[in-house]
């Protein structure tokens, strides 16, 4: 089994792309998404329809529902299922997405004796209720981690917390004391990068599409069935509906907010790959074909 990875802003092409790549040869799709992993959250999260996905065997799509916990070890988990079915099968591995941390934490692995209790997870949730007390709060206790996130972190906040109230220790001595364990060796990272307006011009049109094909409806039952508390409620495209569904945006407001924090999610995402990843980076796709090379 060979693998590589293709990553890139959201709204990229980076799921067409890869779809073409696994039927030319002969591969199977791991999705790096942290909405595609649930089941009914399917077009704010913008995964590929069953008709799109072309036959191809895809990991890490529909794998959850929303009131499900998820981490980045269920994910090595999903990472291995995949890599062992390939290896079963004869078969390839594209992993694909836009949430890249997941890709970095599979090429420098966690570290080990961790092991997070539900109560543990339930407290750190509830940390995330004050983001802006719980960021002092690290950078108070771990000044080093807090460097290395923003204060509306979500995600990182949560896992900061996960680790000091399991540990007892801050992350960063964490980190120290135990060794990271990788579970790819090595693998050929492509990056895909579009002229900011190009990009900005994809958003706004996934965006509009979203809205008229029912993300309104998609919204307002997750919310029925789930409630808010979730984590991934949080998302974009989630957040905004719900400011909408609340009587707090107008129809044209909710298009524009939706449009403007995925494009500022977009920067966030092609800064984290330049920094993190020794990438390819084409601004054709055509070239990218050429280059990649089970």
């Amino acid at each position: 089994m060979k693998q590589i990875a293709i990553i890139g802003a959201t709204a990229s092409g980076k799921t067409a792309l890869s779809i073409e790549m696994a039927q030319k040869y002969d591969a199977y799709i791991l999705s790096l998404d942290t909405l595609s992993i649930y089941k009914e959250v399917d077009i704010v999260s913008a995964k590929p329809t069953i008709d799109e996905r072309a036959g191809i065997k895809h990991f890490g799509i529909d794998e959850i529902y929303l009131d499900e916990s998820f981490s980045v070890i269920e994910f090595f988990k999903i990472y291995e299922r995949a890599k062992q079915e390939c290896e079963a099968k004869n078969k390839n591995l594209i992993i694909v997405g836009g949430s890249s941390f997941y890709l970095k934490s599979l090429i420098n692995g966690l570290s080990s004796n961790l092991n997070i209790s539900k109560e543990v997870r339930e407290k750190s949730k509830e940390k995330l209720k004050n983001l802006s007390e719980a960021y002092s709060f690290i950078k108070e206790k771990d000044f080093e981690y807090s460097k290395k996130i923003s204060q509306s972190d979500s995600y990182r906040i949560e896992k900061w917390y996960e680790i000091f109230l399991s540990q007892n220790i801050v992350p960063t001595k964490f980190f120290l004391i135990n060794k990271k364990k990788s579970l790819i060796n090595s693998i050929k990272v492509f990056n895909i990068e579009l002229s900011k307006d190009k990009l900005r011009d994809r958003i706004k049109l996934r965006t509009n599409l979203m809205i008229k094909n029912g993300l309104i409806d998609e919204v307002y039952y997750l919310e029925k069935r789930y409630g808010r508390n979730h984590i991934a409620m949080r998302s974009i495209g989630l957040i905004e509906t719900l400011k909408y569904l609340d009587g707090k945006l107008t129809i044209r407001e909710l298009e524009e907010q939706i449009t403007l924090h995925t494009i500022q999610l977009a920067k966030r995402q092609t800064t984290f790959n330049k920094s993190q990843f020794p990438t390819i980076t084409t601004n054709i796709k055509d070239n990218l074909k050429i280059i990649i090379d089970f």
